[in-house]
């Protein structure tokens, strides 16, 4: 199954762009995705189970990191059908 993930970070610190520049170059180095990047998100977009473990992976690599920070996420199944 095919999905998208939408995921903006939020550090709650003022040294804000280290950790989201971080966060995008993880997920450039997983197989499988297609990131795409905006001024305000992530698009990740794969395989349910590739994506899935991309994002819960740099999510932990993340809050392991930054002391405080917050992710909004959106998961749409089926992208680009119709």
């Amino acid at each position: 199954m095919k999905i998208a993930v939408d995921i903006s970070l939020y550090p709650l610190d003022a040294d804000f762009l280290r950790p989201i520049r971080d966060v995008i170059a993880r997920l450039n180095e997983h197989d499988g995705l297609e990131v795409v990047t905006n001024p305000m998100s992530t698009q990740i977009r794969g395989d349910y189970d590739v994506v899935m473990a991309a994002v819960t992976r740099e999510v932990k690599a993340t809050f392991a990191g930054v002391p405080k920070a917050v992710f909004a996420i959106k998961i749409l199944n089926n992208p680009g059908s119709g």
